[in-house]
Formats: structure tokens, C-alpha cells, sequence
């Protein structure tokens, strides 16, 4: 194993004729060994360069891709924040509506309440002004008829005891009396 070691390592081995190789003495090439390996040296360091550049123009391209990818980052938190900040807004005045809206529901419930104590009141005192005008028409209709019988019970003393003179002169007087009453309850 060491022979076929030595034989890659070592160029003293290499045959010389048949076959293609290269001489890495330094000192024992030709001018025109050297004259090869600089133009093929020059000729793929051209593309070396082609190579340089489209890495350059690739490196480039990533730059700015960060630098769009970073601006569009700095873009997104700024409207993120704004985000926020209207959604802070919009909570604060969400509080605001709910406090306001119990404490509107709070004052709705009060008023209904008094004016549906008020339409009571009022209920009671109409039914209590009903009752009172029932009470004096149902007195008055008494009256009435309690008069009218007393009237006609001293009517009918009365035409037993006088002669038929004071019978029709008591008779208008009564008359009378009950038109002016008539006069009064119209």
C-alpha cells in the first residue's frame, strides 16, 4: 500500500512518454508549459470574473431584498402600532358606550317606572272623582225623589184639609217651586 501511495504523492514515478501529465518542478518547465497554464489561467479567470460579478450582482439583489424585506417590516410594525392604538381607542369607547348604555338602560327604567307610578296616580284619582260623582248624582236622585214624595204627601194632606180655593192657589205655589228647582238641576 505504500508503493501505490508514494506513486500519487511522488512525480519522480509519472512516466514521461504516453501519456499527459504535469511537471510540478517549477524550475524544469518550459516557457511554453508556463505560457499554457497563464493562458488558461487568464482565459477561465475571465470567467472567474463573469462569476465575481453575477455573485456581485446576486449579492446586490439580496441586499436590497433585505433593505425592501426591512423597510416593509419598519411599514408593518408602524401600522401594526396604529392597529393598536385604534383598537385601545375603540375599546376605550366601547367602555364608554357600555357605562353609558346601563346607564341609560338605569335611567329609562327610572322614568318608566315614575310615569307608570304617575299613570296610577292619575288612574286613582279619576276613579276616585268617578266614584265621588256617582255618590252626589246617586244623592241628588234621592233627594229628588224624596222630596217629590214629601210633596206628595202634603199634597195629599193639603187636599184633605183645604177647600179647593187654597187648593189651586197651593197648587201653583208648589208648581212653582218645582219649575224653579227643575231650573236649578238643568
Amino acid at each position: 500500500m505504500k508503493n501505490i501511495t508514494d506513486s500519487f504523492v511522488s512525480s519522480v514515478h509519472w512516466p514521461y512518454a504516453g501519456s499527459f501529465g504535469f511537471n510540478t518542478d517549477i524550475l524544469a518547465t518550459n516557457p511554453i508549459n508556463l505560457s499554457v497554464v497563464l493562458g488558461v489561467l487568464i482565459y477561465f479567470g475571465k470567467g472567474v470574473l463573469l462569476l465575481n460579478d453575477l455573485l456581485d450582482n446576486r449579492k446586490q439583489r439580496i441586499l436590497s431584498t433585505i433593505r425592501n424585506s426591512d423597510e416593509l417590516r419598519k411599514g408593518v410594525i408602524e401600522q401594526l402600532e396604529r392597529a393598536r392604538a385604534r383598537l385601545r381607542k375603540m375599546e376605550m369607547e366601547a367602555d364608554e358606550y357600555r357605562t353609558n348604555g346601563y346607564s341609560e338602560i338605569e335611567r329609562e327604567k327610572r322614568n318608566l317606572i315614575n310615569a307608570t307610578f304617575d299613570s296610577l296616580e292619575r288612574l286613582e284619582n279619576y276613579k276616585n272623582e268617578t266614584l265621588h260623582f256617582e255618590q252626589q248624582r246617586a244623592i241628588n236622585q234621592v233627594r229628588q225623589r224624596v222630596f217629590q214624595q214629601a210633596l206628595q204627601g202634603a199634597l195629599g194632606t193639603l187636599n184633605s184639609c183645604l177647600n179647593s180655593e187654597l187648593h189651586f192657589r197651593t197648587i201653583g205655589v208648589n208648581i212653582g217651586i218645582l219649575r224653579a228647582m227643575e231650573k236649578i238641576t238643568d
